[in-house]
């Protein structure tokens, strides 16, 4: 999917400059919070957190900002008492959309979802009826540097399901979920690892352009500067010149 991971670069230049960074920030510090929460305070001991703790250093979130998420995680510091959903929904074109949310008051981020899904030309679906289209995988990003064979090689001895280039001169590193963070351990000092994710990889994509294709990264921009969408996934794929006419216009 080389146009949507352009779109994905773009979208990190954006923050780099400062457009979203706040709105980075609040997602970065509710991962945070949560990872602790359900797994504890231990990055050792708690992948999910090691994970949201690395994002945050990637993004330059101050370090008292990711103790203070951490102890509020644990109880050590009062905190928001928050709750973690999936929303799937459809958008211009048929794409597929899967949403990760976070909330402290799930009504009032329903109504805004469903509000932002029919401003952008699409609708929330019934749960399970989007998310099937989805597989639920681990991603290790590795950087610029070294060439296909040395990440492939390397990648699959450590665990590593599939190597896919990012677009960029990098790779992607898919991984089952539970084998993400043994794969990133494993790999730290070797390759130019960053921070692991989780996603959720369409099976099948829904090829888009033109007026269709800004309509879906404009259903995608305002879902993303929502503070309760904590992670957005989608189906949509975009030639590479036609997301950089879209840049170009914007």
């Amino acid at each position: 999917m080389s146009g949507h991971n352009r779109w994905s670069k773009i979208k990190r230049k954006k923050e780099a400059m400062g457009g979203t960074k706040g709105v980075l920030f609040t997602k970065l510090i509710r991962e945070i919070t949560i990872a602790a929460r359900n797994g504890g305070g231990d990055p050792d001991h708690n992948a999910r957190l090691r994970s949201a703790l690395l994002l945050g250093r990637e993004a330059n979130l101050p370090g008292e900002t990711i103790k203070r998420a951490v102890m509020k995680g644990t109880g050590q510091l009062e905190g928001v008492a928050y709750e973690e959903l999936v929303y799937e929904g459809y958008g211009p074109g048929g794409v597929a959309f899967v949403l990760e949310i976070v909330t402290d008051n799930k009504n009032r981020t329903a109504g805004d979802v469903r509000s932002i899904f029919t401003k952008g030309g699409g609708s929330m679906a019934t749960t399970g009826s989007v998310a099937f289209q989805f597989e639920k995988k681990g991603i290790v990003p590795v950087r610029q540097g070294p060439d296909e064979d040395q990440v492939m090689e390397l990648g699959l001895e450590a665990g590593a399901e599939d190597i896919v280039p990012d677009g960029d001169g990098g790779f992607e590193l898919r991984t089952d979920p539970m084998a993400m963070m043994q794969v990133h351990k494993a790999l730290e000092g070797k390759l130019p690892v960053g921070a692991p994710k989780m996603v959720y990889l369409p099976k099948t994509t829904v090829q888009i352009a033109g007026e269709m294709a800004e309509r879906v990264l404009k259903l995608v921009e305002m879902l993303e500067e929502n503070d309760d969408v904590q992670h957005l996934h989608a189906n949509f794929e975009i030639d590479d010149d036609e997301i950089a006419a879209l840049e170009a216009r914007t």
